[in-house]
């Protein structure tokens, strides 16, 4: 009898503890084989790609012409940068260090956002811009393009704007609500790969007055002359500022009607190359709350690839998909989270505290994902469990100094693959999505050099980037409140 009672209590202590203890998950998320031989090719191959050459942007163009063409929808393509303009970069190295120091302007970006939400502070009372502006302060698809070449980490997508539309690139977005693009006359812009959108040349460009809903529903607006101003800053520096306006946007072959867009006068940031954004957020202004999207979903290609996924509306959860809760902040309405119970290692789960994956009453913490970001960043205790288990289940591998954010490195030039620890998201119900070790495990230089793509933060937001996002179709069910995981749905 005190045998069963012993178990009784030890089984009333592990169910009702605040940890998630170290227990093994199924066997075969213990352990995935990473090709280094292709990883490494990769590197050479995007520094094989020549910026704006006529070849490249042909080659590109077709093959988003075929993309659209094989749908069954209406298509939007999305791609990488590197596939448009390709890379300036001599060496990987280089361009790893890049994309590195962007992605932590834009996780700092993120931060601030949700910093300034919780304290109910506005943008402008911290930093006023000098922006020459009177402030105070339908089923649709479309291919999605990476950012990587000039240190972006944003996938991009074309998109028509007006009528007659101009054809631009936008970057796809899901931590910003805004749509906006560069508008002339510009009075302080960015380069960007198109010319910028001239307003007087659109029959369908529409100011919208101070009195209407959209103007009513940004952070920031002015009026002018009874028009609508809009600004819209990052947190990194980066800004924009302008008219709000609506405006036809055509994605592949569909057509939508009085869009809301910023068209910018006035803009600066690490937007190289885009003419503007397209904010995928959970606000009332983003695109898909202003379409009135039940569900969107994107496939993000290989940052180094020059291949093209699509950007999808109103589509069903493919089979077999991995769902997990899609949370939302009381102080925040942008951001997706993610209802995560848990992270693994060589199938074995990290003793770290559930509410590190929670939002707690004031409006911190959690984990959200997001196309914008680059690398996955954790809670430092949480980041800390999951780096020593994997250096624990990676005992035969040669170790190497760390690079930039990265603290786990390892020399694998003498090898064509290795078997490393499965790393896997847990979620309720028992549902589990492990990870390919090419979307945890990276090169950062062409001589075989790897790091583990994860970094500790000291912000209470945790966030799932791009990178480990890489050839999963990431679907949006805004009406059941779930995001879905599909392997291999590109």
């Amino acid at each position: 009898m005190w045998h069963l009672l012993l178990h009784l209590l030890i089984c009333t202590l592990f169910f009702t503890s605040p940890f998630v203890h170290s227990r093994t998950t199924p066997h075969s998320f213990k352990t995935s084989i990473l090709d280094v031989s292709a990883s490494i090719q990769n590197t050479l191959n995007v520094l094989s790609l020549h910026p704006q050459t006529t070849q490249l942007f042909k080659a590109q163009q077709h093959n988003l012409d075929s993309i659209v063409s094989a749908s069954s929808k209406l298509s939007m393509a999305l791609l990488p940068r590197v596939s448009l303009r390709g890379t300036s970069h001599t060496d990987y190295k280089s361009l790893t260090l890049a994309r590195l120091e962007r992605d932590s302007a834009r996780v700092r970006s993120l931060s601030t956002r949700l910093d300034l939400a919780i304290n109910h502070i506005s943008s402008s009372d911290l930093k006023p811009l000098d922006n020459g502006l009177e402030f105070q302060a339908e089923d649709l698809e479309s291919p999605i393009v990476s950012g990587t070449s000039q240190g972006s980490g944003e996938y991009f997508s074309r998109i028509g704007i007006g009528n007659p539309p101009s054809q631009v690139y936008m970057v796809l977005d899901t931590g910003s609500d805004i749509n906006w693009l560069q508008c002339a006359p510009c009075s302080d812009c960015y380069q960007q790969a198109d010319p910028i959108f001239d307003p007087a040349s659109s029959s369908s460009y529409f100011p919208l007055t101070c009195d209407t809903e959209q103007c009513k529903s940004l952070d920031e607006s002015e009026c002018r002359n009874g028009t609508c101003l809009y600004e819209v800053s990052y947190g990194d520096g980066s800004y924009t500022v302008g008219d709000l306006v609506t405006e036809t946007i055509i994605l592949g072959s569909a057509k939508v009607n009085n869009v809301a867009i910023g068209c910018g006068h006035n803009n600066e940031g690490l937007f190289v190359g885009a003419a503007g954004l397209l904010g995928m957020g959970g606000g009332s202004l983003s695109f898909p709350s202003q379409i009135n999207a039940t569900t969107f979903s994107y496939c993000l290609v290989d940052r180094d690839s020059d291949a093209a996924s699509t950007l999808e509306f109103e589509t069903l959860l493919h089979q077999n998909v991995v769902s997990a809760p899609l949370l939302r902040n009381p102080e925040l309405d942008t951001f997706y989270y993610l209802g995560v119970t848990g992270l693994s290692v060589g199938g074995e789960l990290l003793s770290v505290s559930e509410s590190a994956f929670k939002i707690d009453e004031t409006g911190n913490g959690g984990i959200i994902i997001d196309s914008g970001t680059a690398i996955t960043r954790l809670q430092t205790d949480t980041y800390k469990a999951l780096r020593d288990a994997f250096v624990k289940g990676a005992q035969d591998l040669v170790s190497t100094t760390g690079v930039s954010l990265f603290d786990t490195c390892y020399d694998l030039s003498s090898k064509s693959s290795v078997e490393v620890p499965t790393v896997t998201f847990h979620f309720a119900d028992g549902k589990a999505l492990p990870l390919p070790p090419k979307n945890y495990l990276i090169p950062v230089d062409s001589n075989g050099t790897f790091c583990l793509a994860f970094a500790p933060t000291t912000s209470s937001l945790s966030i799932i980037g791009n990178a480990q996002q890489q050839g999963t179709r990431v679907s949006f069910d805004l009406v059941n409140s779930l995001v879905g995981f599909s392997p291999d749905k590109c």
